[in-house]
């Protein structure tokens, strides 16, 4: 895949994690709902249930809230479009699509 294809996947599906998450801008709130079960992995080999990190995870989570997708897919299309996209970018965009699922496929 060449960069600009990167590029143009990843914001591609940013949008389309977006679009399934609950949207709005994201702020912790205090409230324990129902939840699927996420895992930490640490760098140190442990692991941590993301629901027993939320201190440690909730800003995180809410920085990252679906309201960022339509900025950083734009920028992501913006690099794309240059003749020669800049190398973090593309850097970006590549670790975006080893993480991002592939939606709709």
């Amino acid at each position: 895949m060449d960069d600009a294809r990167a590029l143009l996947t990843a914001a591609d599906r940013i949008e389309q994690l977006a679009a399934r998450s609950t949207p709005g801008d994201w702020r912790t709130a205090g409230l324990l709902a129902s939840r699927p079960e996420v895992v930490a992995h640490r760098p140190d080999g442990g692991r941590e249930h993301v629901a027993e990190a939320r201190s440690a995870s909730g800003t995180w989570i809410t920085a990252f809230s679906p309201a960022l997708a339509g900025p950083l897919a734009d920028l992501l299309r913006t690099a794309a479009a240059r003749p020669e996209p800049e190398p973090t970018a593309v850097a970006l965009a590549r670790t975006l699509l080893d993480r991002l699922p592939t939606l709709g496929e």
